[in-house]
């Protein structure tokens, strides 16, 4: 996908976000989460991030039944050539257990500044 195709994709991503992408941002926006700028829909390669904290290059998938284990493989790896810390998070896990999401956001966040 050409850099300026994916530029649109990841801004009609944004315009529309999920509800389960809506929930875990407003837990990360405004630096609310351990004071890191945290972006929505952020491009890395030829794939969008769903966030992303620049600073620590750690970068948030959320998986819901659109996404495969073997796609997801290839995604995480280029992603990952990037220089980012891929995790990920299913979609019932962000809107039954919010808080057991941000605790293991937090510890990859501290794991990413110790390095």
């Amino acid at each position: 996908m050409g850099e300026k195709r994916l530029t649109k994709r990841a801004r009609a991503l944004r315009r529309d976000m999920t509800e389960v992408e809506r929930k875990l941002w407003s837990r990360l926006r405004n630096r609310q989460l351990e004071s890191t700028k945290f972006v929505k829909q952020f491009p890395i390669g030829r794939y969008v991030a769903d966030f992303a904290a620049r600073s620590i290059r750690l970068a948030i998938e959320l998986d819901g039944g659109q996404h495969s284990e073997s796609n997801d493989i290839t995604r995480t790896q280029t992603i990952e050539a990037y220089g980012y810390r891929v995790i990920r998070f299913w979609n019932n896990e962000v809107m039954k257990n919010i808080d057991g999401v941000l605790e293991a956001i937090v510890h990859e966040m501290r794991n990413a500044r110790a390095k």
